[in-house]
C-alpha cells in the first residue's frame, strides 16, 4: 500500500461489488444528502469500473468529472473506446489532474 494513498479517519470506505459504484451501495444516498450534484472519478479500470459508474451516475441526476489522465485500464483499447463513449455521450465532465487540482487550490470543487 502507498501510504499517502491510505484512507484518512474521516474518510468514508464502500465496499464496491458490481461494475456500478452506485449499484449494492449507498453512495447515490449519501452524495443527495450531502447535497453533492457531482461526483469526480478516477481509477485502474476504465472500461469495467468507471464507465459503468459514469454511466448509472449520469442516469441518477448526477455530474460525472472523469479525472481522464488518473484512468488506467486493464486492456487498453478498450479503455479507449470506454473514454471515447464517455465523452461522446456528453453527460460528463473530462478533465485531467492539473485542471482539478487548479479548481480545488481555487475553491471551485
Amino acid at each position: 500500500m502507498v501510504a499517502e494513498l491510505a484512507p484518512r479517519d474521516d474518510e468514508a470506505i464502500l465496499d464496491k461489488i458490481t461494475f456500478s459504484a452506485f449499484e449494492g451501495t449507498p453512495l447515490a444516498i449519501i452524495l443527495r444528502d450531502l447535497g453533492l450534484t457531482s461526483f469526480a472519478i478516477c481509477g485502474i479500470a476504465t472500461e469495467i469500473g468507471i464507465d459503468p459508474t459514469v454511466r448509472h451516475g449520469a442516469d441518477l441526476g448526477l455530474v460525472p468529472i472523469v479525472i481522464r489522465d488518473a484512468c488506467g485500464a486493464g486492456h487498453h483499447e478498450a479503455g479507449e473506446r470506454s473514454m471515447d463513449n464517455i465523452a461522446f455521450m456528453g453527460d460528463a465532465i473530462l478533465t485531467g489532474v492539473d485542471e482539478i487540482i487548479g479548481a480545488m487550490a481555487k475553491g471551485r470543487m
